[in-house]
Parts: C-alpha cells; structure tokens; sequence
C-alpha cells in the first residue's frame, strides 16, 4: 500500500503503550514552521527571537514578557494561540487524549483548523496500513468539509475547496481564471468517483482531494464511512459496535440517536421529540445508521441491548461538515452513566 496523508503529521509522532499517539518535539515543530508562525522579513528582533528558541525547545515555558515584547499585535496573538494549544497538547500527552479533553473539558479559544489537524493525524493512525481508498476517502469526512450533489437519486459528496478552486478556474489553473473573469464559461471538469472496482486510483492523489464518495443507500462508499465510524470508537473509546446503514428509522423503542453533524442533531432531536419536520428539512438528510454494542453491558443499564441510530445532514447551501466528536462525547456508554 501506497503511504498516504504526509500532510497529516503522523510521521512526526510515536505510538505509546495503548497505540495513542504521543507528542513529540517535532510534531510541535511543524506547526512553527506553518507560513501563520513563520516570523516574516519585517518582523522584530522579539518575535524572531523567540521563534527560533521554540524551535530549538518546542516545550519551553515562554513568559509572558516574551510575547508583550513582540511588535506585531497579529503574531502576538498567533503565539499566544498556539502556545495555550502547545500546552493542552503537553499536559495530555497524546494527540487522542488532548483531543478527547477538548469536547468534555471545553475547546473554547481553539481555532478549528487545530482540531481538524489532531483529527487528520489520529485518523490517519487508525487507518495506517488499511487497503481500502473508499475507507482513506471515507476518513476525509471527518476533517474536511464537502460539498453535496443528490442527483437521479446518488448522493455524492466531493471536497468543498477542491470544488471552488475549479469553479473559479474550471479546472485550469490561472488560465482557467482568466477565461472566467472573461466570462466565458470553460468545459467543466469531472471529478472521479470511487466505487469499490477503482478505489486504488485515490493512493496518490489523497493530497489533491479530487475524488469523490458515493454515499447513496447501498452504495460501497457509505459502507466504508461506516467502517471507518467502527474504527473511530473502537480506538478512542475501546469498545465494539456494528454500524449498519439503514433507509429509515421504523423502531417504536427509539431511545437514543447521534447527530453526526449539527444538522442531522437538530432533524434527529424534532422527529424524536414528535416536532414536525417539513419535507424540505427532512430531505437534507444524507445517511442513517444503526449502531448496535457488541457488548450490551458496555451500555447504560437502561439502554443496554437496544440500538443507537446515527444520522447524517447537510447544510441548506448542500453542505456536510461531520462532527467526529459527537460519537465520542454523546454515546450511551456504562462508564460515563
């Protein structure tokens, strides 16, 4: 199998005892090295100089003294950003520890392309070694956003920016823009769709994110974004389920359901409620799954044996944003009853 994901930074890091990823100097390193950190031409002797000893010693105390001193309010902010980051990630001691405290402990004043980095780099230790392209593309869900085409009955979701790139350039670069601009509308370009024949095409081009995922009922895609929903509890809360996709909720017992996006929580929480949700709401719905434990004592007492569905939504402008954490935080689980 082809490496996959480098941008992820999970080369940067090591497995401890429980197959968590620790923190290492040089993970930490790579966010300093990100253009946003990167002291520019311009900058004070304060800034520079701090910045070149954080990257000597990323886990350096910095007082703050250190940061005042800096003259550029915007990379004063960018380091006192990154360093309350730093230290969430330092007192954790793993990518998934720190990530797991954000959402019970609050990730108030943690930008979101942080999270989705920690996300990139634990999904892509889950998946390490995995054959699958439709799973690696399933993954992509879970950190960037997606765009949304329901058409003759397929839903489809391709990558929102990779999509407003070529629709400011259909597909040729600076020309393509030119021609825009011009107001000529060039040929569109089509993006490949992954099925479960010529999923090994996405080793490669993971980095371009040009592919998409056919998550219509049944389809090969929905099941690998099922699988890889599996994977994500099972590392993170080191328990068992089967998630299965399912074309409707038909269960006079429902007792539990997770949004997989705020969407899905809100069109989930109305129909449990008896809210009536009208047909244009009830149609942005995109998936729905049932999870079963393999263990029902892993349950709550009360809930234990029955079945928690799942749900997945886009937005009215057609697009997906996946929470992740929801399956983390809002699960029936026994520990946390």
């Amino acid at each position: 199998m082809t490496d996959f994901w480098t941008a992820s930074g999970f080369h940067l890091l090591t497995r401890d005892a429980d197959n968590h990823l620790a923190v290492t100097p040089d993970f930490l390193r790579a966010y300093l090295l990100r253009p946003e950190m990167r002291p520019p031409e311009e900058a004070c002797d304060a800034e520079r100089t701090l910045h070149a000893a954080l990257l000597d010693d990323p886990a350096r105390m910095v007082p703050a003294p250190l940061i005042d001193a800096i003259a550029d309010p915007d990379a004063r902010e960018n380091f006192q950003v990154w360093l309350a980051f730093r230290d969430r990630l330092l007192a954790a001691g793993t990518l998934e520890g720190c990530y797991i405290r954000l959402f019970r402990e609050g990730a108030r004043g943690v930008p979101g392309l942080f999270i989705d980095q920690l996300v990139h780099a634990i999904l892509r230790g889950i998946l390490d070694e995995t054959p699958s392209g439709l799973r690696a593309r399933a993954g992509e869900l879970f950190f960037r956003e997606q765009t949304v085409s329901v058409e003759d009955g397929r839903v489809r979701v391709a990558d929102a920016e990779t999509v407003e790139t070529m629709a400011a350039s259909g597909g040729f670069g600076s020309l393509g823009r030119l021609v825009v601009e011009a107001g000529t509308a060039p040929r569109s370009v089509e993006l490949d769709i992954l099925d479960e024949t010529n999923h090994p095409l996405y080793w490669g081009r993971d980095a371009r994110h040009d592919t998409v995922l056919d998550i219509t009922f049944a389809a090969a895609g929905l099941d690998a974004l099922a699988r890889v929903l599996e994977a994500w509890i099972s590392h993170f809360l080191g328990v068992t389920v089967s998630i299965q996709p399912v074309q409707n909720i038909r269960d006079d017992r429902w007792v539990w359901h997770v949004g997989l996006d705020s969407g899905a929580t809100a069109i989930l929480n109305d129909l449990y409620n008896g809210v009536e949700v009208g047909e244009d709401r009830l149609a942005r719905i995109l998936a729905l799954f049932r999870l079963d434990f393999a263990d029902p004592a892993a349950m709550r007492p009360d809930l234990a044996g029955r079945p928690v569905y799942l749900g997945l939504a886009m937005t009215e402008g057609k697009r997906l944003k996946l929470k992740p954490q929801n399956l983390l935080v809002n699960l029936p689980l026994a520990s946390v009853a």
